[in-house]
């Protein structure tokens, strides 16, 4: 029975540090009410697959550490989840295939080591209660439907979509089941689950967070982020992520950029106040808003107005920005330019996992999966021989490739967004995260996004936060950008919005 201290729905980061403190639970007491969450009702939702038998344990080690007057860290006590493609030492990484698991007849990528991110999580003293569901290879944003462990279930709506590939973190968040829960995002990744479950997501700068030990789709587009009930508890998670890592050099590129009172240091309900945001529009990208969505758009640009923003009619129009977007055939809707480097990506991951792993290189690794060929017409990843600089990356596929044409794209960006920001004087972007509500579960049918290639590509930072609802009950969120390395104040900003509206709804009792 859930200890009467304690409130899952009502649980933060912030509280339970009170708590603990004030002695009117303990982390056992914590841990013990967040696997009766789990046993309840992962069940019915499948996020978490790998249950970690010794999350009751640490809890137990925090509070005699705690009893002792020893120094804890910032997420003690703090039940978390991690995304499966996160190497936690003892734990298969099976990135959702059948084929990488070894009780689906497959074999077991066995880490020696934990990624960077889980260490830092186990550093700040977080209990880790498992490892949660991704489809295969993390290929799509929209659900995990082909994982080995079969669908997640979107806890707000459960005929819907759940956003991928972090679906079963955002789903153990959206129940409860945890506080706060570890994220990747290569094109959508992190920003659909959150918004298709009515959560906080935070899409990191590229190079902010390190990203070895990750299964890559791409380290030129890859990025792991917190998922969150609210944006003070995902600003907290992202101090214990970010900066530099001596296994991920790019990182190297977030020294100094790092605010010395952490990521939340501008939440403040008054952050909007004289804030310039773009508006999303035809000079962002054509696609257009179904009529809902228009309306709830227009209700959240009134929010935001009361808040004291300054909002600026679609900024990008006349600047050929939508003109750099490409679909990437056979897909209907994704850019997966930057891609082109899979082989390289996952050939310096699958070195990481150390000289007793059961693949050790790419080419063993084809060779494992050479029945479901990914690249084959009908596999997970059929787009990417489509891809510009595809075929030269492949040609010495443990080389590390060049890609001139994803380069040069980035570089457009990164310049089309600085021209804009500087001509309108912007403090940051706000559109609606999804172009219409979500499809149905098995419908076929995508989640449609608004900033996915763009944001990814570009590598710049991106906070969702809910906005309301549709009449049926599907999530509607905004999604605010920015320049690089521009999240405090994006955290700020979102925090301000949901303050001042308090739009979310709890999914579950």
């Amino acid at each position: 029975m859930t200890h009467p201290s304690i409130n899952l729905e009502t649980l933060s980061i912030a509280s339970i540090s009170e708590g603990l403190a004030s002695g009117s639970f303990t982390a056992e007491d914590l841990a013990l009410a967040s696997l009766e969450q789990v046993k309840k009702l992962n069940g019915t939702y499948n996020a978490i697959i790998l249950e970690n038998p010794e999350a009751l344990e640490t809890a137990r080690e925090i509070d005699k550490r705690r009893a002792a007057g020893e120094a804890l860290g910032p997420l003690a006590g703090v039940p978390v989840v991690v995304k499966d493609p996160m190497d936690m030492k003892g734990f298969p990484t099976t990135a959702g295939w059948h084929l990488l698991y070894s009780k689906t007849g497959g074999v077991d990528l066995m880490p020696e080591t934990d990624s960077p991110v889980v260490a830092r999580m186990r550093a700040a003293d977080a209990v880790i209660l498992g490892k949660t569901n991704v489809p295969v290879l993390s290929h799509t944003g929209s659900h995990a439907n082909d994982s080995w462990a079969g669908p997640t279930i979107n806890v707000v709506m459960e005929d819907r979509l759940p956003g991928g590939s972090s679906a079963g973190t955002a789903s153990a968040v959206a129940c409860n089941m945890c506080v706060v829960g570890l994220a990747e995002e290569t094109g959508g990744s992190i920003q659909n689950p959150a918004s298709a479950h009515d959560l906080v997501g935070i899409k990191p700068t590229m190079g902010l967070v390190p990203n070895a030990g990750v299964v890559p789709l791409s380290g030129n587009r890859d990025v792991v982020g917190p998922i969150a009930r609210t944006v003070a508890d995902a600003a907290s998670c992202l101090d214990v992520l970010a900066g530099w890592s001596a296994e991920d050099p790019k990182t190297l590129a977030s020294v100094g950029k790092i605010p010395a009172g952490g990521f939340g240091s501008k939440m403040s309900t008054g952050a909007l106040s004289g804030k310039r945001l773009g508006l999303y529009g035809p000079g962002w990208r054509p696609d257009t808003l179904s009529d809902e969505a228009i309306a709830l758009y227009k209700r959240a640009q009134a929010e935001l107005s009361d808040a004291g923003a300054i909002l600026i009619e679609d900024p990008f129009a006349g600047t050929g920005f939508a003109d750099l977007r490409e679909v990437t055939p056979p897909t209907p809707h994704f850019d997966g330019r930057g891609l082109e480097s899979i082989a390289w990506d996952v050939d310096c991951y699958l070195k990481r996992l150390g000289p007793s792993a059961a693949i050790k290189s790419w080419s063993e690794f084809v060779e494992v999966v050479k029945s479901e060929d990914p690249f084959s017409p009908g596999g997970v990843l059929s787009f990417m021989p489509s891809l510009p600089d595809f075929r030269t990356a492949m040609e010495n596929p443990t080389a590390p490739p060049e890609l001139p044409e994803f380069i040069a794209l980035k570089a457009a960006y990164l310049g089309l967004l600085s021209e804009v920001f500087d001509k309108h004087s912007l403090d940051g972007l706000v559109f609606p995260q999804m172009q219409y509500e979500l499809p149905g579960l098995h419908s076929g049918e995508p989640l449609m996004e608004t900033t996915v290639g763009e944001l990814n590509i570009a590598g710049i930072p991106a906070v969702t936060v809910p906005a309301g609802y549709y009449a049926s009950g599907s999530p509607f969120e905004l999604i605010f950008l920015g320049l690089q390395w521009s999240e405090t104040e994006l955290i700020g900003m979102a925090y301000a919005y949901e303050q001042a509206t308090l739009h979310r709804k709890p999914a579950v009792e």
